[in-house]
């Protein structure tokens, strides 16, 4: 047996001294002793010691008077009256029962600390890329430094944020976001640090050094989420104070009644609070661990109690209950003669040239449903905030796609007819029009939308049962601000917002005594964030702003589990209520019967850690919770 790496693991050497004590407690029940000296002295030594040693830390470095004060007490009071059995049965539960809440409470991180896990330690740099004496070698994550060129290869975890420069694959994202689906990446994708490269190998240029990256920032938030700041862990922490002092004047009060300094040690055990200080700390740990499943990272325990009481829930529009992304939603021929596959075609073709955004979603629209090569164009031009054109295949041909006032700068005139039956009604939605022309002639509009996420309807309904109320605040238009509302079943909304405005309907919000949570995109809502009791940011994998500017981060960047996120701060409170409650009732009860005799030292022990273990394990239950 490898003795040393047995005594390096704190937690098989806890389990080995228990058991030790374990059988020489038996064998002290039996009778059996050494030389008329009681084994059970070596479960008080074994197990008692460290209670002893924590209760005088407690009393010299914190002032604090808790439980290993009290037991300190019970087990030297049993030693002093000749009671040493029961002294060293006490030492023994005590001590498994401390270890059992050790163990439960740790499981309740495990959710949290598997992204410490992942961080990455090493990459492969590339030198010299792409010329004759390319070479690689491993180089510490720590080291990389922004531009350096790596190559990851399947299996891999990604070391750095960077961008692909050469290869294609499918990324692994469940640490980051919660999603068991793999992401495919191609040449300009984003890839992030942690994320693990599942098929391809591939080349990648960082863009952030190794400490700046996104899992690190997540990391630094999920090492700074304690609950130790939550208002509910300080009135515990009070209560748990009050509960020894009355421990010790009841204890004392017994004795001088009864006589019987058996009671009053079996008082001081049973009345320990180990229960109700450890209840709110598990159940909060337990609640971020559950969240951190799920893509949401939460900063501290003061947040889910604020979540619990939230009852309005204002949403920013783009990028929020959309996707913040344009997408192609339809392709409109100006008439007969030209085909949507066509007109997309060219406009795809054209708009290869061009890195707007708009061009990207129709270039990529175009390769996600269809197969035909695009054709080259020459003489690119763009023209900023109007659109662009070009020669079509090196010939007299040329190619138009803008706006409106693009259009009528070309001389080329959109019938008023065509605008009313066809585009118009994508105009009140907020949509945005790209009209395509060749030469003197109007070919078509491809319509561009920022698309609302699947889940927002379900996301307010399951809001509107929970007792929220839902309101958006957008900056964009009248109509686009109405169809949003009306198409998510938002009742109240307001338009043409900027920053100012939301910071003012929060505050009206917060004057009529409501407790309100913003979700925003960390950026352009960061004063809302901040004002509002709860700020909640749509992340996204690599978003600083976003951690920095809010309370709670969506790092899926995905708003289907905010209701979860509810849900789940009510239960935590609801759950602590409970344990506190039993806990409180269960020491009462305990000490009654200690008072009256019908509970000793040995039972007591017993009461008091089936009591503490029952409470973790029901806290740490919030781990499987699901709305």
């Amino acid at each position: 047996m490898d003795f040393k790496k047995l005594f390096n693991d704190v937690e098989k050497v806890t389990v080995s001294t228990l058991l030790v004590s374990l059988i020489f407690m038996i064998l002290s029940l039996f009778g059996i002793d050494f030389y008329g000296i009681s084994l059970a002295w070596i479960s008080i030594i074994f197990c008692g010691i460290p209670i002893f040693k924590d209760a005088a830390i407690g009393l010299i470095k914190e002032f604090d008077i808790k439980a290993d004060v009290l037991v300190t007490i019970a087990i030297i009071s049993s030693i002093i009256i000749g009671e040493i059995f029961a002294a060293g049965v006490v030492a023994l539960i005590m001590a498994i029962g401390g270890f059992l809440e050790e163990y439960t409470v740790s499981k309740t991180r495990t959710g949290i600390e598997k992204l410490v896990d992942l961080s990455p330690t090493k990459g492969t740099l590339v030198t010299n890329y792409g010329g004759s004496e390319e070479a690689e070698s491993e180089i510490e994550a720590d080291a990389i430094d922004v531009d350096d060129i790596l190559k990851v290869l399947p299996g891999e975890v990604v070391p750095v944020d960077g961008v692909i420069i050469k290869g294609e694959t499918s990324i692994d994202q469940s640490v980051m976001t919660g999603e068991s689906i793999p992401i495919d990446k191609q040449i300009g994708d984003e890839v992030f640090s942690g994320t693990i490269n599942l098929y391809g190998s591939f080349y990648m240029k960082a863009i952030k050094k190794g400490e700046d990256s996104s899992l690190q920032k997540l990391i630094s938030l999920v090492e700074s989420a304690s609950p130790d700041n939550a208002e509910i862990v300080k009135a515990a922490d009070r209560w748990a104070t009050w509960i020894v002092i009355i421990a010790f004047v009841s204890a004392i009060a017994t004795w001088i009644v009864t006589g019987e300094i058996i009671r009053a040690v079996t008082i001081l055990v049973v009345f320990c609070p180990c229960a109700l200080v450890l209840a709110t700390p598990t159940a909060i740990m337990a609640s971020l661990g559950n969240l951190t499943n799920v893509g949401i990272l939460v900063k501290e325990g003061l947040t889910v109690e604020k979540l619990a009481k939230v009852d309005e829930m204002i949403f920013d529009k783009t990028g929020t209950l959309t996707y913040g992304k344009p997408e192609v939603v339809d392709v409109i021929p100006y008439n007969e003669k030209l085909s949507a596959e066509d007109l997309i075609h060219l406009t795809a073709s054209l708009e290869s040239q061009s890195e707007h955004p708009l061009a990207r979603a129709i270039l990529n629209f175009y390769k996600e449903n269809y197969s035909r090569p695009i054709v080259h164009v020459s003489n690119f031009e763009m023209i900023i905030g109007k659109g662009v054109k070009a020669n079509l295949d090196n010939n007299e041909t040329m190619l138009f796609a803008g706006n409106l006032e693009f259009m009528e700068l070309n001389n080329l005139t959109v019938e008023k007819e065509f605008l009313a039956s066809k585009v118009n009604s994508y105009l009140d939605e907020g949509a945005t029009p790209i009209f395509v022309a060749s030469n003197d002639e109007i070919m078509g509009v491809v319509v561009l939308a920022d698309v609302l996420r699947e889940d927002a309807n379900e996301v307010i309904r399951q809001l509107r049962k929970l007792g929220v109320n839902a309101t958006l605040l957008t900056g964009d238009n009248q109509k686009a601000a109405e169809y949003i509302a009306h198409e998510v079943d938002i009742v109240d909304y307001k338009y043409n917002c900027l920053p100012e405005d939301k910071i003012s309907a929060v505050s009206n919000f917060q004057n009529s005594h409501h407790q309100v949570a913003v979700i925003g995109d960390g950026i352009n809502d960061a004063p809302a964030l901040r004002q509002a009791n709860v700020g909640i940011s749509m992340g996204g994998v690599g978003s600083d702003v976003s951690i920095e500017a809010s309370d709670v981060c969506l790092v899926s960047d995905d708003i289907r589990y905010v209701p979860h996120l509810i849900a789940i701060s009510r239960k935590t409170l609801k759950t602590i209520n409970i344990s506190i409650a039993f806990a409180l009732g269960l020491n009462f009860l305990a000490m009654f019967l200690a008072m009256f005799g019908f509970l000793g030292p040995i039972g007591g022990a017993l009461v008091h850690n089936i009591g503490s273990v029952v409470v973790i394990i029901y806290c740490s239950m919030l781990m499987r919770f699901k709305m």
